[in-house]
């Protein structure tokens, strides 16, 4: 036997015998290769050499090389391990490889690395070396309880050479993998009993199980140990006295041999009580770890201040507690006809209301009873789509099931008996805070829900037109609470009608659907309540007998509440919504709460409504008597204007009449004589000035005949926006060069009227032409359409309104007497709005001014229809 301490020396020394470029001696501890000696390996190279190992198809390699016991050469090595290929020669009764690089390799060479390895030394016989190991896992227990497992698992793998290997404890029907050897996925996974036959045999005879391939009992192992290559699986277990505390399993790609069952009978009898040991302590930590969990629940979850914070808590506590985000909580409503669910989407919590009915989770809620098994033998619906095991766990709270919290695994058979017995603990404080909860999200659910209808109230309870609370009240309903239709519908028993209010995002068009029609209002679930005087709450439309749908409308949830004057029933207060099971019972708490104190307002808006009866009627005969007595006078100053312009018609006539020949006269010499005149002529400028002055006297006297003679009426059925725009675009280019922007606010759809276009047209342009006039340096001239109502009848308007000097406040009643004008300097006979007044006072209309001085002044002329 070659020592330790000689190693570096024969290695050195086979180097030289053979054709090897270098040799390396490497050992398998810990879950990965190390190297413990080595010549003519630079360092470069070693870390090349070191992550070559860790290659997954180079460890199958190595595994079935120590498996089988002979040496093995590989394909290639990489170019920057300075050789073609790997030789790998196994240290007998250990997990020592001993690899040799080289061009190729002749049959001596081969013999003397052989004969090298057998020389090599390996890890002591672990059964030979056990007070040394149980004492060793004894003294590391308490501070690294996986790596004395490990140590106790290692100790098979060196005495029998083997693929994969697993140490697992029993948990009452549970076998859980608690130290893995070559195959990492093996920690942590668990395996029931009662699912696989090869365990529950184990179980039962307390013997060795061994599975070969091509035999029947191959197909029993479970998936999760299988492994490429492998040919054998053994499962020892052990055992102390009559008590099974846990297995060994191991994979080969050979069968064992006597020697070999007989080395790993040993260990499994000499190891049973370091496991047993480590299991106990195991137990103690997860027992130890669990109470600091539950600690962590009482001191955290307690403080929670709303369902939300409680679930995000406990959601927190289990995905440390059971390694998994796949947890689920169902809480129900206090009515019991809903079911809350919460849930943990990439770490941000989500939560929604269904109804209960049809939910996936309503049989479970109904058995109460816990589950902890494969997801798809639970019988419960699959909440997430990769989870391969379940546990589901009902709350109670003083005996009445609240609600259940789910946990789901990706990994089978994940949860223990000793899970389920944490759980149930969990559960029981859950429960008992998950009603806290409920309770007080109902009571601030209600408290603001009083709170919003007492904002109502305030605003509707001063109001005496009963439409107007009504609009208002169903208005405020849709935008406090959200409702996508708020109807309030009563009788008005002094005028003897019905009484509506629509509002929500729907109000419109239920407004539209419903008209005039009160057969609408006294069918369905609301024609119900009318009758019965009971509130109504229908979470599903489809299910209740009295609903009606309307046409272009449907609602799947419906509340209705009857607003009471003593046991008389007068109207209702309505909410709808498309959606089912929109409601709660909190909503109709708040509705009926709204309900008695709206009836309350309208009573006593009906008793102040009869003591204000005689006031309006003697305030409204005192209005006709003072408007009878403004139209009168009114009536007198338009006689008097009327008679004013007569007069004025007349005395212009003759007027102009005895003017118009001179001027004719006067304007024709001139013209003639300027004809004849030289451009140069000395009193030539003097005749121009004669001719323009003699045009403008002829203009006053053609502005004199037509204010005394209006023409010829020619009256057809006209749309004033025409005529605005006919005159708009004869004078838009001498508004655009005054610097007046001009702006048209002409109705859609204005009535026609019976009038003189060309009158109509003379109208406007005059008032064109004073606005201009009035804004010498520019401004905003607007014109305006539209139909309004005024003394009981109905009119067209229009208006033109300009930003110019104003009138003075002592001269707008005169601004309509002809040869009055406030122009001044600018010139202007004082008859343009005469001339229109009498156009329109001939038309049977008005016209009224409303000016300020330094703003401008406003036009209006109203036509009957």
């Amino acid at each position: 036997m070659v020592a330790s301490s000689d190693l570096n020396y024969y290695l050195k020394e086979a180097l030289g015998l053979t054709s090897a470029r270098w040799v390396a001696l490497a050992d398998y501890e810990g879950g990965k290769w190390n190297l413990l000696a080595f010549q003519r390996l630079t360092r470069s190279m070693q870390g090349q050499l070191l992550h070559l190992l860790e290659d997954p198809a180079m460890t199958a390699w190595l595994d079935g090389m120590l498996s089988g016991g002979s040496g093995r050469s590989s394909q290639a090595l990489p170019s920057g391990l300075g050789a073609a290929r790997l030789f790998a020669f196994p240290v007998p009764n250990s997990t020592r490889i001993l690899l040799v690089a080289a061009d190729g390799q002749n049959p001596a060479d081969g013999r003397l690395w052989r004969l090298l390895a057998s020389l090599l030394p390996g890890h002591t016989p672990a059964y030979l070396d056990q007070p040394t190991l149980h004492e060793e896992v004894l003294a590391s227990l308490p501070y690294d309880l996986s790596g004395s497992l490990e140590r106790i698992l290692k100790a098979f793998t060196q005495a029998v050479p083997c693929q994969n290997a697993a140490l697992a404890i029993r948990r009452g029907e549970t076998f859980e993998v608690l130290a893995a050897w070559n195959d990492v996925n093996l920690s942590g996974e668990s395996f029931q009993v009662e699912s696989n036959e090869l365990l529950r045999r184990l179980v039962r005879t307390r013997s060795e199980q061994v599975a070969i391939q091509g035999q029947p009992e191959w197909d029993l192992i479970p998936p999760a140990v299988r492994k490429r290559g492998m040919r054998a699986w053994v499962c020892l277990p052990l055992v102390i006295g009559q008590r099974l505390i846990g297995v060994v399993m191991m994979g080969r790609t050979l069968a064992l041999t006597p020697v070999e069952w007989q080395t790993l009978r040993e260990l499994a009898a000499y190891l049973a009580s370091s496991v047993e040991v480590a299991a106990t302590f195991s137990e103690m930590s997860a027992h130890l770890r669990r109470l600091g969990m539950l600690n962590d629940f009482a001191l955290t979850i307690s403080s929670a201040q709303n369902l939300d914070q409680i679930a995000r808590r406990v959601f927190d506590l289990l995905a440390r507690t059971f390694g998994t985000e796949m947890v689920t909580l169902f809480l129900l409503s206090i009515d019991g006809r809903m079911v809350r669910e919460f849930r943990s989407r990439e770490r941000r919590l989500a939560a929604r209301m269904k109804p209960l009915a049809n939910h996936p989770i309503a049989p479970f809620l109904k058995k109460a009873r816990l589950v902890r098994a494969d997801t798809f033998a639970s019988g419960l619906p699959i909440l997430h789509e990769s989870a391969r095991s379940v546990m589901a766990v009902p709350l109670r709270y003083r005996g009445q099931v609240i609600g259940s919290i789910h946990i789901e695994s990706p990994r089978p058979e994940a949860f223990s008996q000793y899970d389920e017995n944490f759980m149930v603990v969990v559960a029981s404080h859950l429960a008992g805070l998950a009603e806290y909860g409920r309770l007080r999200e109902e009571a601030e659910g209600r408290a603001r829900s009083l709170g919003l209808i007492h904002e109502m109230v305030q605003q509707v309870i001063g109001l005496h037109d009963l439409q107007e609370m009504a609009q208002i009240t169903a208005d405020l309903l849709a935008q406090y609470f959200g409702y996508e239709l708020a109807a309030v519908v009563f009788e008005d028993r002094e005028q003897n009608e019905l009484i509506r209010g629509f509002g929500g995002k729907h109000g419109d068009t239920i407004r539209k659907i419903v008209g005039e029609r009160d057969l609408a209002i006294f069918s369905g679930i609301t024609g119900h309540v009318f009758t019965t005087g009971e509130s109504t709450l229908v979470n599903d439309t489809r299910q209740d007998p009295n609903y009606q749908a309307l046409p272009g409308w449907s609602a799947a949830s419906e509340i209705c509440v009857p607003l009471r004057d003593l046991e008389r029933v007068f109207g209702i207060i309505d909410i709808e919504s498309s959606q089912p099971n929109a409601f709660t019972t909190n909503d109709l708490l708040a509705i009926e709460s709204l309900a008695g104190i709206l009836s309350a307002v309208i009573s006593n808006s009906d008793q102040y409504r009869r003591l204000q009866s005689t006031v309006r009627q003697l305030r409204q005969t005192q209005v006709e008597l003072k408007a009878r007595m403004d139209a009168q006078r009114a009536a007198e100053n338009r006689l008097i204007q009327a008679a004013k312009l007569a007069a004025v018609g007349e005395m212009a006539a003759g007027i102009a009449h005895e003017l118009n020949n001179p001027l004719t006269t006067v304007t024709g010499f001139t013209e003639l004589i300027l004809e004849d005149l030289p451009l140069e002529a000395q009193y030539r400028t003097e005749l121009e000035m004669v001719q323009r002055e003699a045009k403008r006297a002829t203009d006053v006297v053609r502005r004199l005949l037509d204010f005394s003679r209006q023409g010829e009426r020619t009256r057809t059925r006209a749309d004033l926006n025409e005529v605005v725009e006919d005159v708009v675009a004869l004078t838009h280019h001498l508004i655009h060069t005054s610097g007046v922007q001009l702006i048209l606010d002409l109705a859609g759809d204005l009535p026609w009227v019976s009038v003189d276009r060309n009158q109509m047209k003379q109208v406007l342009l005059n008032l064109i032409h004073n606005a201009l006039q009035a804004m010498p340096n520019g401004g905003t001239l607007q014109i305006a359409t539209s139909a309004s109502d005024r003394d009981t009848r109905s009119w067209v308007t229009l208006s033109v309104q300009d930003t110019g000097v104003g009138i003075p406040p002592q001269d707008l009643e005169r601004v309509f007497e002809p040869f009055f004008t406030t122009k001044g300097e600018r010139g202007g006979t004082g008859l343009g709005l005469s001339v229109t007044y009498g156009i329109i006072t001939d038309h049977g209309g008005l016209i009224d001014v409303a000016s300020t001085p330094d703003v401008g002044s406003i036009f209006t002329v109203w036509l009957p229809l």
